[in-house]
């Protein structure tokens, strides 16, 4: 075994004990792949969360007819039963698009869930007609109960362009 690959053998095997325990009953697949001069891979390979929390980034947008199509990163593979993506309009927050909003207090918002990934086309509550004023779209995740796992961790995108 090469020098040091050891210690990456370590830090996987304690990583994917660590992914397994958060967020999902699902095991990791792998929690991190070695690769040259050290580094990690850095790919989601399962649906818990990791230590950061479950991220999405928006990283796009394009209309696609008369609604909008986001294409966005994770650091976790989505699923609709498990953790997944919340998707709305900003006329709303995190805290309020989640199953239990109402219950702490706060004014129940819509939401979309989705596992659609890297590309989803806005439909439903996201639709574009169901925007009222907004110009943002954001998005969080959400556990299989449809709360949001942490409100402090949104993406919103722009698309006051794509808009008529």
């Amino acid at each position: 075994m090469r020098k040091g690959m050891s210690r990456w053998i370590i830090v996987g095997s304690v990583a994917s004990l660590a992914l397994a325990a958060c967020g999902s009953d699902e095991p990791a697949d792998t929690a991190a792949t070695s690769v040259a001069d050290g580094e990690t891979s850095a790919a989601p390979v399962s649906n818990a969360c990791p230590v950061e929390g479950c991220m999405i980034t928006i990283v796009d947008a394009v209309a696609e007819g008369d609604e909008i199509a986001v294409t966005w990163e994770t650091n976790f593979v989505p699923d609709v039963s498990k953790n997944h993506i919340h998707i709305y309009w900003d006329i709303y927050t995190a805290d309020q698009v989640t199953a239990d909003a109402e219950a702490r207090g706060e004014q129940q918002g819509e939401w979309v869930p989705t596992a659609d990934v890297p590309t989803y086309v806005t439909e439903s509550a996201v639709s574009v007609s169901e925007r009222g004023d907004s110009t943002t779209l954001c998005a969080t995740a959400g556990d299989r109960d449809h709360i949001v796992i942490d409100s402090s961790i949104v993406s919103c995108f722009d698309v006051s362009d794509l808009l008529s």
